[in-house]
């Protein structure tokens, strides 16, 4: 069920030397540790009720669980999830009978559309790491086939320039572009920088965009600033790309997203989101009646 469509074209991309009103940061959170799924332990910024959301994204958990605790058979609607995996491995199993198991380095953008009920569930011993991203979709997009990207770490894109390694998991950087097709205009990098070193990356003005620090210390936005340690999410302000510097000792990596805004309304119940609550409630009597896109949840359950 990979897709192998081309991305959208956001537009041109500008030269470095075009940041002409570099991003500041405007909200720095420290993602905290909290219960999820079964046994499981996630670092949530995103959809805290600090940080609902941020249009149009809907959750960022940095998730590291070991068996037997995980994420158990339960549904989505009306919106995307990305798994990144950073260590170990995970493996997923829907009712519609994809099964696979993403390791580290490997990206499932899995688009839940109209009805998915899937586990994730560690693949082995130990901690797994990794990131989730939820991405809600349009009106227009909400009701549409479930479908999966899925990409191994040997096929994302990479590229590097002046100590700065970044994979391309959606969008574009240094002239090299991601395969993957985002039905919200998105982009979603993962960067290392090696101490010294300095970032300028183009970013749409009209999208909001964050950065999520995995590891290491970094300095955003003004080169004047306190650094900000790992675990914190950025929310970025309005301008025309973001900077960053390392002046720490250590390597620095960190996910950056950036996403066009839906402006449209969020009608959230735990795992459906949809634009009103008369659709939120037609989600749960179509999950629990096994009706429109959930027929197959009644007699299904994961082998995990």
């Amino acid at each position: 069920m990979s897709s192998s469509t081309a991305p959208h074209d956001h537009g041109e991309t500008k030269t470095l030397d075009q940041i002409k009103n570099p991003r500041q940061v405007v909200k720095k959170l420290l993602s905290e540790l909290q219960d999820e799924g079964v046994g499981a332990k996630v670092r949530r910024s995103i959809g805290r009720p600090e940080l609902k959301s941020l249009d149009p994204f809907l959750l960022l958990d940095e998730f590291q669980v070991s068996p037997p605790a995980g994420f158990p058979d339960h549904p989505h609607r009306g919106f995307e999830t990305v798994t990144y995996m950073l260590e170990g491995a995970f493996t997923h199993q829907d009712f519609a009978g994809h099964k696979g198991t993403i390791r580290p380095g490997d990206v499932q953008w899995m688009t839940a559309g109209r009805g998915i009920v899937h586990s994730e569930m560690p693949a082995g011993p130990g901690v797994q790491k990794g990131l989730q991203l939820w991405i809600n979709l349009s009106s227009k997009d909400k009701m549409i086939e479930p479908r999966y990207q899925e990409l191994q770490s040997k096929d994302i894109t990479e590229a590097e320039k002046d100590g700065v390694f970044v994979r391309i998991i959606a969008g574009e950087a240094f002239g090299a572009r991601s395969p993957v097709y985002t039905r919200t205009p998105t982009l979603y990098m993962d960067f290392t920088m090696q101490p010294g070193s300095h970032l300028q990356l183009p970013i749409p003005e009209n999208w909001n965009s964050f950065a999520y620090i995995i590891e290491g210390e970094g300095i955003f936005g003004n080169e004047n600033s306190e650094p900000i340690k790992s675990h914190h999410c950025i929310v970025f302000g309005p301008g025309d790309g973001i900077e960053a510097w390392n002046k720490s000792g250590s390597a620095l990596r960190f996910a950056l997203v950036g996403g066009q805004p839906l402006n449209e309304p969020v009608v959230q119940h735990g795992p459906f989101v949809m634009n009103s609550k008369a659709e939120i409630k037609q989600a749960m009597e179509d999950y629990y009646m096994g009706k429109n896109g959930f027929e197959r949840a009644a007699n299904w359950q994961s082998d995990q």
